[in-house]
């Protein structure tokens, strides 16, 4: 049965990472010290769950966490660095910290490192996710053990809900934009400055103008859709930020 760490400490490990084309020393130390982490673990990068579901979900709300006390959020796989940080680019994963468990220690020694010959992988790291706080593991959400790679606990929204109970997930927010479009260039900035993360689809990558007119009843950009619904262009979604809804 895979070890529950709750009020314990992260195990002190170091782990090698690349940083400018350099390999650097981070420590266990380092990482959680003085911080508060939400850390997930999963299998590997590049596989189906992970890049489609996982570490996608926690890229989308780490801004939320960020906004709630959490200093950074972690994505540690057992794969070497220059994976995870290939993975990392591949991802667009700029709102996380991606450590490479390469030799398996750190995950070794939470008792979370399984045998995945079968698949052809060695020894991977099981899924799960964690909260710690100065080092100190306060809350832990570990996939069932059964048959196959289960993702049922771990996932960015259930933690959120225990860090902030009262915090509901953001919908997801869309934005049509065209090059050299100076609305869009200022919607993006209100969003960024209003701390909400969002998806880009840019006319000319095989949407066009006709496309978008389809989807938005506009052909005009930017196009601003949230949870499904449009919001509209530039000014719409000015008055959309300055309502009650957001915030």
């Amino acid at each position: 049965m895979l070890p529950n760490r709750e009020g314990q400490h992260v195990p002190n490990t170091t782990f090698k990472i690349r940083r400018d084309n350099h390999w650097v020393d981070l420590t266990s130390a380092e990482l959680f010290n003085g911080k508060t982490v939400v850390l997930f673990a999963l299998p590997g990068a590049y596989t189906p769950t992970c890049s489609s579901s996982h570490l996608p979900g926690f890229n989308t709300l780490a801004p939320v966490f960020k906004a709630r006390g959490v200093d950074e959020v972690v994505c540690l796989s057992v794969n070497d660095a220059f994976v995870m940080n290939e993975w990392a680019a591949t991802q667009e994963a700029d709102n996380l910290t991606l450590i490479p468990d390469g030799n398996g220690q750190f995950t070794e020694a939470m008792g979370m490192l399984v045998d995945k010959s079968d698949l052809g992988f060695g020894k991977r790291s099981w899924r799960y996710s964690m909260l710690v706080r100065d080092g100190m593991i306060e809350k832990m959400f570990i996939e069932p053990e059964k048959e196959g790679d289960p993702f049922e606990v771990s996932d960015a929204e259930t933690m959120l809900r225990h860090v902030s109970p009262d915090t509901p997930p953001p919908e997801p927010l869309t934005m049509f934009t065209k090059p050299g479009c100076q609305f869009c260039t200022q919607a993006k900035a209100l969003l960024q400055n209003a701390g909400l993360p969002y998806e880009e689809i840019v006319l000319g990558h095989g949407i066009t103008s006709r496309t978008l007119q389809a989807v938005a009843g506009a052909a005009t950009t930017p196009q601003v859709f949230c949870g499904g619904k449009r919001i509209g262009g530039f000014e719409a979604l000015q008055t959309w930020l300055a309502s009650a809804v957001v915030h």
